[in-house]
């Protein structure tokens, strides 16, 4: 079982490295938004410290959609999917191991660009690496939760804006606890318990959102 998965990891990661003009497109979406904000709101260096954690997380969430509307699709038109849902593994651990791919390609390297973005928002060391780490448990999140929206949109043309409808609610507690957790080092506070509870609805996600994936996917194809 675990040189299957280990296969199919592989095998999504080099179909992931293959679209590249989607992963470009992903950076640059989170570039140029992030990029924005200093122009569309105000030079004023203490402000754009203020704004700093809405802005990348705002736009680290919206790259996440921008990357789940092909999620599923192309295995859809080409008859893969059914061939996975066939196979002798269980299809809720096929899925995540293609969420995990998903997620190595297109929100690793959001995670990497965040101190960069940080730096040019003017973040101390400290904050800037709680934003990061908020990113690597958060992130996770929004793509697990986000191929629930994928699945069942899966067969739709033109699914993205529908997607993006069905995701913000489930979205709006991670964007608060990532955010919340920044501003209250910027206040001198702790954020054990933000963490704790990004921690949990992580563990909570791994365990739930591939069954979903499943359940949605099924009612899809047939």
């Amino acid at each position: 079982m675990h040189r299957m998965l280990w296969k199919l990891f592989n095998r999504d990661m080099a179909l992931f490295m293959q679209r590249k003009q989607d992963i470009v497109t992903v950076l640059g979406f989170f570039l140029v938004a992030v990029a924005l904000f200093p122009l569309g709101i105000s030079s004023d260096p203490e402000l754009l410290r203020e704004i700093a954690p809405g802005a990348i997380w705002i736009a680290a969430l919206f790259s996440t959609v921008l990357a789940l509307d092909r999620l599923f699709s192309e295995d859809m038109d080409d008859g893969t999917l059914e061939q996975q849902l066939l196979m002798p593994l269980p299809i809720s651990l096929v899925l995540l191991v293609r969420l995990i791919a998903h997620w190595v390609v297109t929100s690793l390297p959001i995670i990497v660009l965040t101190p960069v973005m940080g730096v040019q928002f003017g973040l101390n060391l400290d904050e800037i690496v709680i934003l990061t780490f908020s990113l690597l448990l958060g992130t996770p999140v929004l793509v697990l939760l986000g191929a629930i929206g994928a699945a069942l949109t899966v067969g739709l043309k033109s699914s993205g804006g529908l997607v993006t409808l069905l995701l913000l609610p489930l979205y709006v507690p991670v964007l608060i606890l990532g955010t919340s957790s920044v501003s209250s080092v910027m206040a001198g506070m702790e954020v054990t318990a933000h963490f704790s509870l990004m921690g949990a609805a992580l563990i909570v996600s791994l365990v739930l959102s591939p069954f979903a994936v499943a359940t949605a996917l099924k009612i899809t194809i047939d």
